[in-house]
Protein backbone atom coordinates (compact mmCIF):
# COMPACT_ATOMS: atom_id res chain seq x y z
CA UNK A 1 0.00 0.00 0.00
CA UNK A 2 3.36 2.15 0.94
CA UNK A 3 4.46 1.88 -2.76
CA UNK A 4 1.37 2.37 -4.18
CA UNK A 5 0.69 5.48 -2.63
CA UNK A 6 3.89 6.87 -2.94
CA UNK A 7 3.76 6.38 -6.79
CA UNK A 8 0.57 7.99 -6.81
CA UNK A 9 2.59 10.94 -5.07
CA UNK A 10 5.15 10.78 -7.95
CA UNK A 11 2.43 10.75 -10.51
CA UNK A 12 0.97 13.77 -9.43
CA UNK A 13 4.15 15.42 -8.97
CA UNK A 14 5.09 14.46 -12.02
CA UNK A 15 2.39 15.75 -13.93
CA UNK A 16 2.62 19.14 -12.49
CA UNK A 17 5.99 18.93 -14.35
CA UNK A 18 4.10 18.23 -17.36
CA UNK A 19 1.88 21.48 -16.72
CA UNK A 20 5.34 23.77 -16.67
CA UNK A 21 6.74 21.50 -20.10
CA UNK A 22 3.12 22.64 -21.74
CA UNK A 23 4.31 26.01 -21.19
CA UNK A 24 7.63 25.27 -22.54
CA UNK A 25 6.21 23.59 -26.23
CA UNK A 26 3.82 26.44 -26.61
CA UNK A 27 5.76 29.56 -25.78
CA UNK A 28 9.41 28.51 -26.94
CA UNK A 29 8.76 27.87 -30.56
CA UNK A 30 6.81 31.03 -30.45
CA UNK A 31 9.53 33.17 -28.59
CA UNK A 32 7.49 34.01 -25.81
CA UNK A 33 8.10 34.18 -22.09
CA UNK A 34 7.52 31.65 -20.35
CA UNK A 35 7.15 33.45 -17.11
CA UNK A 36 3.38 35.18 -16.45
CA UNK A 37 0.57 33.62 -15.77
CA UNK A 38 -1.33 31.04 -18.28
CA UNK A 39 -3.87 32.36 -20.17
CA UNK A 40 -6.55 30.82 -22.76
CA UNK A 41 -5.38 31.28 -26.24
CA UNK A 42 -8.36 31.80 -27.86
CA UNK A 43 -10.18 34.42 -25.03
CA UNK A 44 -7.13 35.45 -23.12
CA UNK A 45 -8.51 35.42 -19.69
CA UNK A 46 -6.31 35.00 -17.03
CA UNK A 47 -6.58 31.40 -15.85
CA UNK A 48 -7.16 30.69 -12.69
CA UNK A 49 -5.54 28.27 -9.90
CA UNK A 50 -8.09 25.64 -10.12
CA UNK A 51 -8.22 26.23 -13.61
CA UNK A 52 -4.55 24.32 -13.81
CA UNK A 53 -5.08 21.08 -11.58
CA UNK A 54 -3.27 18.77 -14.24
CA UNK A 55 -5.39 16.42 -15.65
CA UNK A 56 -8.27 16.85 -13.15
CA UNK A 57 -9.24 20.20 -14.50
CA UNK A 58 -8.86 19.00 -18.35
CA UNK A 59 -11.66 16.32 -17.29
CA UNK A 60 -13.75 18.23 -15.24
CA UNK A 61 -14.00 20.91 -17.83
CA UNK A 62 -15.06 18.46 -20.10
CA UNK A 63 -12.04 19.83 -22.70
CA UNK A 64 -13.23 23.04 -22.91
CA UNK A 65 -11.91 26.37 -21.61
CA UNK A 66 -14.10 27.80 -18.58
CA UNK A 67 -14.54 31.13 -20.22
CA UNK A 68 -15.30 30.98 -24.04
CA UNK A 69 -15.73 27.23 -23.66
CA UNK A 70 -13.23 27.04 -26.52
CA UNK A 71 -12.28 22.98 -27.07
CA UNK A 72 -8.52 22.56 -25.33
CA UNK A 73 -6.20 20.51 -26.93
CA UNK A 74 -5.53 17.19 -25.73
CA UNK A 75 -1.94 17.72 -25.90
CA UNK A 76 -2.30 19.02 -22.58
CA UNK A 77 -3.55 16.16 -20.28
CA UNK A 78 -1.48 14.04 -22.57
CA UNK A 79 1.94 15.88 -21.73
CA UNK A 80 0.26 16.00 -18.66
CA UNK A 81 0.12 12.23 -17.66
CA UNK A 82 3.56 11.23 -19.63
CA UNK A 83 5.33 13.45 -17.48
CA UNK A 84 3.96 11.67 -14.70
CA UNK A 85 4.25 8.02 -15.88
CA UNK A 86 7.53 8.85 -17.09
CA UNK A 87 8.72 9.97 -13.40
CA UNK A 88 7.32 6.76 -11.32
CA UNK A 89 8.97 4.90 -14.69
CA UNK A 90 12.60 6.61 -13.96
CA UNK A 91 12.33 6.69 -10.18
CA UNK A 92 11.70 2.76 -10.22
CA UNK A 93 13.84 1.80 -13.04
CA UNK A 94 17.11 1.32 -13.57
CA UNK A 95 18.45 2.74 -16.49
CA UNK A 96 20.42 0.70 -19.30
CA UNK A 97 24.00 0.24 -18.79
CA UNK A 98 24.49 0.71 -22.69
CA UNK A 99 24.79 4.02 -22.05
CA UNK A 100 27.25 3.57 -19.26
CA UNK A 101 25.36 4.49 -16.39
CA UNK A 102 24.72 3.40 -13.01
CA UNK A 103 21.97 1.60 -11.55
CA UNK A 104 20.48 4.49 -9.45
CA UNK A 105 17.71 2.04 -7.98
CA UNK A 106 20.12 0.29 -6.43
CA UNK A 107 21.78 2.42 -3.16
CA UNK A 108 24.74 0.02 -2.99
CA UNK A 109 26.10 1.59 -6.29
CA UNK A 110 26.95 4.97 -5.51
CA UNK A 111 26.17 7.59 -2.64
CA UNK A 112 22.40 8.38 -1.82
CA UNK A 113 23.42 12.15 -2.83
CA UNK A 114 25.24 11.08 -6.27
CA UNK A 115 22.47 8.77 -7.27
CA UNK A 116 19.79 11.45 -6.52
CA UNK A 117 21.55 14.24 -8.68
CA UNK A 118 22.10 11.28 -11.10
CA UNK A 119 18.75 10.93 -11.54
CA UNK A 120 17.44 14.61 -11.45
CA UNK A 121 19.85 14.39 -14.39
CA UNK A 122 18.20 11.44 -15.74
CA UNK A 123 14.44 13.42 -14.93
CA UNK A 124 15.94 16.40 -16.65
CA UNK A 125 16.92 14.34 -20.01
CA UNK A 126 13.24 12.74 -20.15
CA UNK A 127 11.65 16.28 -19.15
CA UNK A 128 13.80 17.83 -22.24
CA UNK A 129 12.85 15.05 -24.63
CA UNK A 130 9.00 15.33 -23.96
CA UNK A 131 8.80 19.15 -24.98
CA UNK A 132 11.21 18.30 -28.20
CA UNK A 133 8.89 15.69 -29.03
CA UNK A 134 5.42 17.38 -28.85
CA UNK A 135 6.79 21.07 -30.16
CA UNK A 136 8.67 19.72 -32.75
CA UNK A 137 5.44 17.62 -33.78
CA UNK A 138 3.16 20.59 -33.32
CA UNK A 139 5.00 23.81 -34.91
CA UNK A 140 7.74 21.50 -36.50
CA UNK A 141 10.30 23.30 -34.41
CA UNK A 142 12.59 22.23 -32.10
CA UNK A 143 13.97 25.40 -29.36
CA UNK A 144 17.65 25.70 -28.70
CA UNK A 145 16.74 26.80 -25.02
CA UNK A 146 15.68 22.84 -24.94
CA UNK A 147 18.34 21.46 -26.82
CA UNK A 148 20.86 23.27 -24.61
CA UNK A 149 19.32 22.09 -21.55
CA UNK A 150 19.16 18.83 -22.80
CA UNK A 151 22.60 18.84 -23.57
CA UNK A 152 23.45 20.32 -20.18
CA UNK A 153 21.53 17.41 -18.18
CA UNK A 154 23.82 14.88 -20.62
CA UNK A 155 26.88 16.24 -19.07
CA UNK A 156 25.59 16.10 -15.85
CA UNK A 157 24.51 12.30 -16.47
CA UNK A 158 28.15 11.64 -17.42
CA UNK A 159 29.39 13.29 -14.31
CA UNK A 160 27.30 12.07 -12.02
CA UNK A 161 28.02 8.38 -13.30
CA UNK A 162 31.78 8.90 -12.41
CA UNK A 163 32.73 9.36 -16.61
CA UNK A 164 36.63 10.00 -17.41
CA UNK A 165 38.12 13.26 -19.38
CA UNK A 166 39.26 10.60 -21.91
CA UNK A 167 34.91 8.95 -21.73
CA UNK A 168 33.72 12.61 -21.98
CA UNK A 169 36.42 13.02 -25.50
CA UNK A 170 34.72 9.83 -26.60
CA UNK A 171 31.20 10.88 -26.04
CA UNK A 172 31.75 13.75 -27.77
CA UNK A 173 33.10 12.09 -30.72
CA UNK A 174 30.31 9.72 -30.77
CA UNK A 175 27.86 12.42 -31.29
CA UNK A 176 29.82 13.79 -34.18
CA UNK A 177 29.31 10.33 -35.91
CA UNK A 178 25.87 9.78 -35.02
CA UNK A 179 25.01 13.47 -36.32
CA UNK A 180 27.14 12.88 -39.52
CA UNK A 181 24.22 10.74 -41.59
CA UNK A 182 21.71 13.28 -40.41
CA UNK A 183 23.70 16.69 -41.46
CA UNK A 184 24.21 15.10 -45.07
CA UNK A 185 20.62 14.59 -45.39
CA UNK A 186 20.16 17.90 -44.46
CA UNK A 187 23.19 19.38 -46.22
CA UNK A 188 22.30 17.35 -49.23
CA UNK A 189 18.27 18.09 -49.46
CA UNK A 190 18.86 21.87 -48.30
CA UNK A 191 16.74 21.77 -45.25
CA UNK A 192 13.57 19.52 -47.07
CA UNK A 193 14.07 16.34 -45.57
CA UNK A 194 16.17 17.56 -42.11
CA UNK A 195 16.32 20.27 -40.21
CA UNK A 196 19.14 21.94 -37.97
CA UNK A 197 17.09 20.81 -34.84
CA UNK A 198 17.59 17.62 -35.92
CA UNK A 199 21.17 17.27 -36.51
CA UNK A 200 21.73 19.08 -32.91
CA UNK A 201 19.35 16.53 -31.59
CA UNK A 202 20.87 13.30 -32.70
CA UNK A 203 24.13 14.90 -32.21
CA UNK A 204 23.00 14.46 -28.48
CA UNK A 205 21.80 11.14 -28.73
CA UNK A 206 25.18 9.74 -29.78
CA UNK A 207 26.63 11.69 -27.17
CA UNK A 208 24.40 10.25 -24.14
CA UNK A 209 24.10 6.65 -25.59
CA UNK A 210 27.56 6.24 -27.28
CA UNK A 211 27.67 5.63 -31.49
CA UNK A 212 26.75 2.26 -31.13
CA UNK A 213 23.88 2.65 -29.54
CA UNK A 214 22.76 6.01 -30.95
CA UNK A 215 23.31 4.78 -34.19
CA UNK A 216 20.53 1.72 -33.13
CA UNK A 217 18.40 4.86 -32.03
CA UNK A 218 18.09 6.36 -35.48
CA UNK A 219 17.53 3.23 -36.94
CA UNK A 220 14.51 2.64 -34.84
CA UNK A 221 13.78 6.64 -35.49
CA UNK A 222 13.86 5.50 -39.62
CA UNK A 223 11.77 2.78 -38.93
CA UNK A 224 9.18 4.18 -36.70
CA UNK A 225 9.26 7.48 -38.93
CA UNK A 226 8.24 5.39 -42.20
CA UNK A 227 5.66 3.04 -40.62
CA UNK A 228 4.00 6.79 -39.47
CA UNK A 229 4.51 8.43 -42.51
CA UNK A 230 3.26 5.30 -44.64
CA UNK A 231 0.21 5.01 -42.33
CA UNK A 232 -0.72 8.55 -42.89
CA UNK A 233 -0.22 8.38 -46.40
CA UNK A 234 -2.45 5.34 -46.52
CA UNK A 235 -4.92 7.58 -45.04
CA UNK A 236 -4.94 10.38 -47.36
CA UNK A 237 -3.40 12.19 -44.46
CA UNK A 238 -0.41 13.15 -45.71
CA UNK A 239 0.96 13.39 -49.82
CA UNK A 240 4.06 11.43 -50.65
CA UNK A 241 5.73 14.90 -50.80
CA UNK A 242 4.25 15.98 -47.37
CA UNK A 243 7.01 17.09 -44.25
CA UNK A 244 6.55 15.14 -41.40
CA UNK A 245 9.22 16.29 -38.51
CA UNK A 246 11.71 13.63 -37.69
CA UNK A 247 12.46 15.13 -34.13
CA UNK A 248 9.86 13.13 -32.78
CA UNK A 249 11.46 9.86 -34.01
CA UNK A 250 14.61 10.89 -32.76
CA UNK A 251 13.37 11.09 -29.26
CA UNK A 252 11.08 7.63 -29.70
CA UNK A 253 14.69 5.95 -31.00
CA UNK A 254 16.48 7.58 -27.98
CA UNK A 255 14.22 6.94 -25.53
CA UNK A 256 14.17 3.01 -26.44
CA UNK A 257 17.84 2.88 -26.46
CA UNK A 258 18.16 4.46 -23.36
CA UNK A 259 16.11 2.45 -20.97
CA UNK A 260 16.05 -1.10 -22.93
CA UNK A 261 19.07 -0.37 -25.11
CA UNK A 262 21.65 -3.06 -23.03
CA UNK A 263 18.59 -5.53 -23.79
CA UNK A 264 18.49 -4.50 -27.18
CA UNK A 265 22.32 -5.04 -27.55
CA UNK A 266 22.43 -8.50 -26.05
CA UNK A 267 19.56 -9.41 -28.72
CA UNK A 268 21.92 -8.13 -31.69
CA UNK A 269 24.95 -9.69 -30.43
CA UNK A 270 23.14 -13.19 -29.97
CA UNK A 271 21.21 -13.17 -33.14
CA UNK A 272 24.59 -11.83 -35.32
CA UNK A 273 27.15 -13.21 -32.64
CA UNK A 274 29.25 -9.75 -32.24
Amino acid sequence: MATLITKVFIFILGSAVGSFLNVLIDRLPKNEKITGWSHCDNCKEKLRWYDLIPVFSFVFLRGKCRYCHKKLSWQYPIVEMVTGIALVYVLSFRPSEARGGIFLSDPSTSLPLVASLGMTAMLGIISCLIVVFFSDLKYHLISDYILLALFGFSILDKFFNNITIQQYSNFFISGLIVALPIFLIYYFSRERAMGLGDVYLSAITGFLLSWKVGYLALYIAFVTGAIFGSFLIVLHKKKLKSKIPFGPFIVIGTMVMLFWGEKIMEIIKRLYGF
